[in-house]
């Protein structure tokens, strides 16, 4: 059974139910089964299915979050012993033993899955950077050298070229990769503008995620 063959009225409480003693939707171990049942809880319920996703990131900081008022309605369902639709559990008092075992075995799979994974890789862009010299008379090679000698942490310079801009000028286009939690490419910017000797100014010309 999947959450497709549900009826709306009781969609939720038979799928909770379904899962109260099952890790899956099937069989042991994850299947398209429960790929299948996500995708149309997710598209039946897109709001509820974000919130749960996005709260389940704080897991690991749940006592230490700050206090807050729930919603009147959330409360008082809270408080009901009814037919109500559970989307927390069971509607019994007390956990019993195996429903507590169940919990458990979740969470170590949840934890061993996440320390399998390891850090996520730290999010980067490429970033094509002009930069404009002053005249024809502007030492050009002096200028690159200069841009290439600042240095930051997560940033890591890559190729240039000079481009013809009119008049016998030409202006510096080159190539960075950037992590994004890092670097500023507005200091950046300013700190390859404070060349006054040889920079007019910079601009950014392209920038894609990698």
């Amino acid at each position: 059974m999947s959450f497709t063959d549900f009826s709306k009225a009781d969609t939720l409480k038979q799928l909770n139910t379904l899962l109260n003693e099952k890790s899956y939707v099937a069989g042991t171990e994850a299947t398209q089964a429960d790929v299948t049942t996500y995708k149309a809880f997710q598209k039946e319920y897109p709001a509820l299915t974000r919130w749960l996703n996005h709260i389940a990131s704080f897991s690991e900081d749940f006592e230490s979050l700050p206090a807050g008022e729930a919603p009147a309605a959330a409360a008082a369902a809270a408080e009901e012993d009814d037919d109500d639709v559970d989307l927390f559990g069971s509607d019994d008092d007390e956990v019993d033993e195996e429903a507590e075992k169940l919990k458990q075995q979740r969470l170590a799979e949840y934890a061993a899955k996440k320390a399998a994974k390891g850090p996520k890789p730290a999010a980067k862009s490429i970033v094509t950077l002009d930069v404009k010299p002053w005249d024809d008379e502007t030492d050009l090679e002096e200028l690159l050298a200069n841009v290439k000698a600042i240095e930051m942490d997560g940033l890591t310079w890559g190729a240039h070229q000079w481009i013809p801009v009119g008049f016998g000028i030409k202006k510096l286009q080159i190539n960075l990769v950037i992590e994004d939690a890092k670097i500023s490419l507005d200091e950046l910017q300013q700190q390859i503008e404070e060349d006054e000797d040889h920079v007019q100014s910079t601009d950014i010309a392209a920038m894609q995620k990698l």
